[in-house]
């Protein structure tokens, strides 16, 4: 910040409910939504920052524009983009409380000297634990025993140990990074994919995009954590998904674009795959009429992979006093989004 003496307004836009849209339900609600108690926690051990910013908490659009008109910085999920410079003239940065910017792209809205940052490493604790419970979940037949048991069956599905088995991991972001820190001590050869090959602790080695097809075939479990963009959407084509062995089973917590559901449940239907269990569905609530519902060895967890009900909000605001620290430096900050890729 050039004037010291101004102090930053930061216009805090939280969301209620609805269905459709972000948070989906009351519960979401309670777990994003940003108070002043927050700040008050989360400024305790920089009164100096505290002293330095004005905070303005508001709902949805009910008084954006008027807040927005002299604000400096945004925190929030979503906003209105159109003539976002002429509603904002000193608006510099915006921060997303989501890992994934989707909903924003494409980002030719941005304009010069705005900075936009995400949520990326807020999510890894709990998307880590939740890795490690989907992969033992799916070696030891949980969605099949799940189905049986809707069905009335009392059959014995036995399994071996995570040891020695093989997960393909694609997208070795923070989310995937995490489940491979948990799973690997248990002894499973972990393959990684990402866009430059570049090395992952706890991979036996790391493949670029470009070759994916080369690993497919060796999965056990398949493991997506990928953001949506386009080089990631309909990665996992039905063409893809073709490679994996039936014994393979199939886990999602990133972005459903980035696989092609309708092949996955005829797989499914077909015992072409062992299970899957989904996280991420591009409409959500799942509409009542939905297929996916009725898939056999399909478990569905509603977009839980990755949100801690306790501290989001905490974290979240950890990583945002962090980055106002930096800005109030004049220094680059963390997670920030490239314009031209996307993430």
């Amino acid at each position: 910040m050039k004037n010291s003496n101004k102090k930053i307004k930061i216009h805090v836009k939280n969301n209620h409910w609805a269905a459709g849209s972000f948070p989906v339900d009351a519960e979401g609600e309670k777990v994003f939504t940003i108070k002043n108690s927050h700040f008050e926690k989360a400024f305790e051990k920089f009164p100096e920052i505290k002293e330095k910013v004005e905070i303005f908490i508001d709902w949805d659009e009910d008084n954006f524009n008027s807040s927005m008109s002299n604000s400096d910085i945004l925190l929030t999920w979503n906003f209105p983009t159109s003539n976002l410079k002429k509603v904002s003239p000193n608006l510099k940065w915006i921060h997303c409380i989501s890992a994934g910017i989707e909903h924003l792209l494409p980002l030719d809205w941005m304009f010069e000297g705005l900075v936009l940052t995400n949520n990326s490493g807020v999510h890894s604790k709990k998307a880590g634990e939740y890795g490690l419970m989907s992969v033992l979940m799916l070696q030891n037949h949980m969605p099949k025993i799940i189905t049986n048991q809707k069905d009335k069956k009392f059959v014995s599905l036995f399994s071996n140990p995570i040891a020695g088995k093989t997960i393909v991991v694609v997208g070795t972001g923070s989310l995937g990074s995490s489940m491979i820190k948990h799973v690997a001590p248990l002894g499973a050869n972990i393959i990684g994919v990402n866009k430059k090959g570049g090395m992952v602790e706890g991979c036996s080695k790391v493949v670029t995009t470009e070759k994916i097809d080369s690993v497919l075939p060796e999965a056990d479990i398949l493991y997506l954590a990928l953001p949506e963009t386009p080089e990631t959407k309909n990665l996992i084509n039905r063409k893809r998904l073709s490679l994996l062995k039936s014994s393979c089973g199939v886990v999602n917590i990133g972005r459903q674009s980035t696989m092609d559901y309708e092949a996955l449940c005829e797989k499914l239907n077909n015992k072409e795959l062992s299970g899957a269990i989904l996280d991420v569905f591009t409409h959500e609530p799942i509409e009542d009429s939905s297929k996916l519902w009725d898939i056999p060895n399909l478990v569905i967890t509603p977009h839980v992979s990755s949100d801690d009900h306790g501290s989001y909000v905490k974290m979240t605001l950890d990583l945002f006093v962090k980055n106002l620290k930096l800005f109030i430096s004049n220094k680059k900050l963390v997670n920030q989004i490239d314009k031209d890729l996307g993430y």
